[in-house]
């Protein structure tokens, strides 16, 4: 018979068994990283508008979901700090009673060695300019001085207990001053997740909400360009790796798809991406305006970030997605 196909691909498509079965691209809980907002001295969740869904923990709540993280099989928890008040040089930051170092030290008690518990190392959310950094007398964000405060802010996250920081400020040079401040304070075997590869995206707006950012401005004089692609990307993620990183990021994940597949091809350490505030926003706006099917637009957006070369996603959809895996084995 002539006139039909002597290839039929669809056979493959045929029913939910072969899917499964061929299906290129997998998830798994212990790939999902779930950001944690703790707000100093909130006495009960506080709801982000922007965000249906994620809060400001109090201490008691972030704790009961570090629980949960542990017994959905997650592979980790990255910890926000809230705090009350603010300074120029996020003096905040250091204090070992400040909310993010008690959030860890909460975290791990919680925990213990069941999930990684990752914490953001930036002054951003301790600032009252609402910069990554401390601004010199022209008010420009001043990388070194800066780099002495990443420094001790490392030390005293692992301090607290963090077995993962993640250095996100983009200065350069961050990566180094913190490994050689972790080793020399014995934190040999404290892991760096580097945000290696962070753009000046408009879609962190909404994480400004969630971290109550005080920010006035941009920071592109110091996130990337998104109109950059692999030279600059590369770049940033060979020195952090020179530097020590024993992860690398890209932020934000969807509309940077085809870095995060250069950089997987490129380097030789795990690779991660975060599935940031705007991009959680949009999908469930859309949903929620019936546009679209929710629990589909979930489990499609994170196979696209796994399927793009991601080894692992910080996603504030973590412990939702570890639960419709397992009803979907």
């Amino acid at each position: 018979m002539t006139g039909f196909p002597d290839v039929r691909p669809r056979r493959l498509r045929s029913s939910a068994a072969v899917r499964r079965l061929v299906s290129e691209t997998t998830i798994e809980p212990r790939q999902l990283i779930l950001p944690m907002f703790v707000r100093e001295g909130a006495r009960e969740p506080i709801a982000i508008s922007s965000m249906p869904g994620v809060y400001q923990h109090t201490r008691d709540t972030a704790r009961k979901a570090v629980a949960e993280a542990v017994q959905l099989g997650l592979g980790g928890v990255m910890l926000f700090g809230v705090p009350t008040s603010k300074d120029e040089v996020g003096s905040g930051a250091l204090d070992p009673e400040g909310i993010l170092n008690v959030a860890i030290r909460d975290a791990v008690s919680e925990a213990g060695d069941d999930l990684l518990v990752m914490s953001d190392l930036c002054l951003d959310e301790f600032t009252s300019h609402g910069h990554c950094g401390v601004l010199d007398s022209a008010g420009r964000v001043d990388n070194d001085a800066t780099l002495e405060i990443y420094a001790e802010m490392g030390v005293a996250q692992a301090s607290a207990g963090a077995h993962v920081v993640g250095p996100s400020g983009m200065m350069d040079g961050q990566v180094g001053v913190v490994r050689s401040a972790l080793d020399a304070a014995g934190f040999l075997d404290t892991v760096i997740m580097a945000y290696s590869v962070k753009y000046a995206s408009a879609f962190f707006g909404p994480f400004r909400e969630a971290v109550d950012s005080s920010l006035q401005g941009d920071r592109k004089s110091y996130q990337q360009d998104p109109a950059n692609g692999g030279r600059d990307a590369l770049r940033e993620v060979d020195l952090d790796i020179a530097e020590g990183a024993d992860l690398v990021m890209v932020k934000p994940a969807l509309a940077y798809l085809d870095i995060i597949r250069q950089v997987r091809d490129h380097v030789n350490v795990p690779v991660a991406a975060y599935n940031i505030s705007g991009e959680y926003a949009m999908v469930e706006a859309a949903a929620a305006n019936g546009w679209i099917d929710r629990e589909k637009a979930i489990m499609e957006t994170l196979t696209s970030i796994r399927r793009a070369g991601a080894d692992t996603i910080l996603t504030y959809w973590a412990a939702e997605a570890a639960q419709l895996l397992s009803h979907h084995r």
